[in-house]
């Protein structure tokens, strides 16, 4: 599986940070029953879990940017444990 079906931009973005194809957290976010769907991701650190997220949210974020200025109201929503995760997660997605 590769980032083909993904919006351009983001695999562009993926292409860009060394992502060739996606390890299998990220393929797991990427099949089509996932489409839509809320996701409960559970791996080991470093697995690619945040950028997994980042996927799934890709098609409904990218559709709410092209419309909408970034700052008139939130996109998403993504609950994290600790603010150091939270940070990482805002660092990556914003890197998507």
């Amino acid at each position: 599986m590769s980032f083909e079906t993904l919006p351009p931009i983001l695999g562009e973005a993926l292409t860009e940070r060394g992502y060739t194809d996606p390890p299998p957290v990220k393929a797991a976010a990427l099949a089509p029953d996932a489409a839509g769907r809320d996701l409960i991701v559970s791996a080991q650190t470093g697995s690619g879990k945040t950028v997994a997220f980042g996927i799934a949210l890709a098609d409904q974020l990218l559709g709410e940017i092209r419309g909408t200025p970034l700052t008139e109201r939130p996109l998403a929503l993504v609950i994290a444990p600790t603010r150091e995760l939270a940070l990482q997660v805002r660092r990556e997605l914003g890197r998507l």
